[in-house]
């Protein structure tokens, strides 16, 4: 299973990462995007391309 992390000191709450994932594994809570469904993650690496800030990592 691939592991998803964000990493907050550089993440500048855009939400693309929850319009972009095909799987549902990003929230957006209320005051920053969270991952809540990493099991569902495919490792398309569609956040990761997508990030402004490049702050999401996927390792499979």
């Amino acid at each position: 299973m691939p592991e998803v992390s964000i990493n907050y000191d550089t993440c500048i709450d855009c939400k693309t990462c929850t319009r972009i994932c095909p799987m549902g594994v990003y929230k957006d809570e209320r005051d920053k995007v969270s991952v809540v469904a990493q099991e569902e993650c495919i490792a398309c690496m569609g956040c990761v391309g997508a990030c402004p800030v490049d702050c999401i990592t996927v390792v499979e």
